[in-house]
């Protein structure tokens, strides 16, 4: 079982409360059914940045954005024409894009297994010596493998979510 769906789901709505703060929209109004272009230009381009930036699946951007994952093929195909012909696309696109991109860019990323461990023991995530189960934690080349109990997993879970939400990372059920 993977958590890079849940992983997903996070970073998504993450650049939709990004988007809707930098176009000076309520937080959740992408989901709202209005055709506005106020509401239709900033969904477009959110979905647009996670396939190029995170290849998020359109499922997920579909879902959380309460549209048909059609829309989202029509949103990348539509793309390089508005980008191209529509100035208001293209402004909301590059400013989204470059406070998405810095976002990203300044994330820590682990070389070093040693460091990787070290850290998650400073944040409090712990392996147990009684486990059924495993959290397997991947930034950059390095994996790291926390044992856990089932009683304990839950929270050792959120731990290593909590630890790691400024770094760049993937999580994995074994």
């Amino acid at each position: 079982m993977t958590h890079f769906k849940m992983i997903a789901e996070q970073n998504f709505k993450n650049l939709c409360n990004l988007t809707t703060s930098l176009v000076g929209l309520r937080k959740g109004s992408l989901s709202y059914r209005s055709r506005k272009s106020e509401y239709q230009i900033p969904r477009s381009v959110v979905s647009v940045i996670s396939r190029i930036v995170d290849e998020t699946k359109r499922e997920i951007i579909a879902k959380e954005l309460k549209r048909d994952r059609s829309l989202i093929y029509h949103y990348e195909k539509m793309h390089k024409s508005n980008y191209r012909s529509f100035p208001k696309y293209r402004e909301i696109f590059n400013l989204v894009f470059n406070a998405y991109s810095n976002i990203q860019d300044s994330k820590r990323i682990f070389t070093d297994l040693d460091h990787l461990k070290q850290y998650l023991k400073d944040k409090g995530v712990e392996s147990s010596n009684k486990h059924q189960t495993i959290i397997r934690i991947t930034s950059g080349k390095v994996e790291a493998d926390i044992k856990v109990s089932y009683k304990d997993f839950y929270n050792q879970l959120e731990l290593c979510k909590l630890a790691l939400q400024d770094c760049k990372y993937n999580l994995e059920i074994i």
